[in-house]
């Protein structure tokens, strides 16, 4: 496909989903009688298929972007009123067709699925395919603890696993859920009070909660315009009925709905639209006490600003006595495992050559092609040197020391949390 067939589609600047479309299909099947090629989702329709043709699309993407481009004859469209939606969209949709060029870079089994567990008080929690036994119907993910257990459904899968756990911060915000962290005794009241998990007390609570759980799954059904047509039914019943407490929390949720504030899945979705390639920065630390309590963080800066969001704590476990490269390496190796986690443009590490050369040898072994920078410090830990590449040095001089100070920080935070934590006995 060329630029020129492109413009004469006249694609609307809106969100939704967009369908790169191959040659006619015999017999039919596929999407409008065609071969489906690849399904992404927009914030703008129009700009982000536009970006595709970019001069320097090969550099930015890949030539397997390329090739994809040229297979394709046309590009189909569906618009979403938001986002969230588009991106709901969009896993359905690939669930349903499985286009070549979704997968073909990506074993599809690191995807991640929005998983609800089959419980009382059921969890909601991001699981990647590889952990789902489909036929069984569990989850087994032992860091959440989760063995053998039973799944009541399961959405997706979903590409960026960026984008859905933006998404699920949206929707539980709306409508608190019981995930992880949450559904831990020494957690539980914390999250009920910041209104991020819902009150299970007693049995009105609980039959809430159901209900809620209930709306969740329309969301990821792709049903969210008639879940707000229910929800403003059963709010015109209880004001009818003079529950005007129930009445004005389902009017919020209404509100909430219908005026959704996706930033977070704008924000990347426009700049890889706009053609500019988000730079990422991943710096490691490592703090701990004589060896004790050894913990290690990783910090994420795009575009010279921290995203808080993809901050990451590491208990690290294969040591018990100080030992700063081992522990470093132990958490590259876990890092670059979550292959669901976008891989950054450059990895900063804080140390001098020994460091470096521990980042070097995981990346080799992985196969990965990854700068290393290192920040060296001086007597009172402040940053005389920067070692790397020359060009991301001088490019990204500011946005390195960002992320090393904010390695630091947080390592340093963290490994005090724990250290009280052992001191309290927990």
């Amino acid at each position: 496909m060329i630029r020129q067939e492109l413009d004469k589609l006249a694609l609307p600047n809106e969100p939704g989903v967009y369908f790169w479309l191959g040659d006619e299909k015999p017999g039919g099947g596929g999407y409008e009688g065609r071969q489906l090629v690849y399904i992404g989702k927009a914030t703008s329709l129009r700009d982000r298929v536009r970006s595709y043709f970019a001069p320097d699309i090969i550099k930015t993407r890949g030539a397997h972007i390329v090739d994809m481009v040229f297979k394709t004859v046309t590009v189909g469209h569906e618009t979403t009123p938001t986002v969230l939606e588009a991106l709901i969209l969009e896993a359905n949709l690939i669930k349903k067709y499985k286009p070549y060029y979704n997968t073909k870079e990506k074993d599809d089994k690191s995807f991640n699925c929005v998983v609800i567990t089959k419980e009382v008080f059921p969890r909601i929690i991001l699981v990647r395919q590889k952990d789902l036994d489909t036929q069984n119907k569990t989850v087994t993910l032992p860091r959440l603890g989760l063995f053998n257990t039973q799944y009541d459904a399961v959405f997706g899968p979903f590409p960026s696993g960026p984008s859905i756990r933006e998404a699920l911060k949206i929707i539980r915000r709306i409508f608190p859920f019981r995930d992880r962290a949450s559904a831990q005794k020494d957690k539980e009241a914390f999250y009920r009070q910041i209104e991020l998990a819902p009150d299970v007390s007693n049995t009105e609570a609980a039959l809430e909660y159901k209900k809620n759980v209930a709306r969740i799954k329309l969301i990821f059904q792709g049903k969210l315009r008639p879940l707000i047509a229910g929800l403003k039914k059963e709010m015109i019943v209880a004001a009818k009925q003079e529950h005007f407490e129930e009445a004005n929390v389902l009017k919020q949720k209404v509100f909430a709905l219908e005026h959704i504030q996706d930033v977070s899945l704008i924000k990347r979705d426009l700049e890889r639209a706009s053609g500019e390639s988000i730079f990422r920065l991943e710096a490691y630390d490592v703090a701990h006490l004589s060896g004790k309590q050894m913990v290690g963080v990783m910090t994420v800066v795009e575009n010279a600003a921290a995203n808080k969001n993809e901050y990451r704590k590491f208990i690290i476990r294969g040591f018990d006595k100080a030992n700063d490269p081992g522990a470093l390496r132990e958490m590259l190796v876990r890092r670059l495992a979550h292959t669901e986690w976008p891989y950054p443009a450059a990895i900063v590490v804080d140390g001098n050559i020994i460091q470096t050369n521990v980042a070097r040898e995981v990346l080799k072994e992985l196969q990965l092609d990854i700068p290393v920078i290192a920040v060296t410090k001086d007597e009172r830990h402040r940053p005389k040197a920067i070692n790397g590449p020359q060009e991301i040095v001088e490019s990204q001089k500011f946005a390195i020391l960002l992320a090393n100070s904010e390695a630091h920080r947080f390592a340093i935070t963290f490994h005090k949390q724990k250290r009280q934590k052992a001191m309290l006995g927990k």
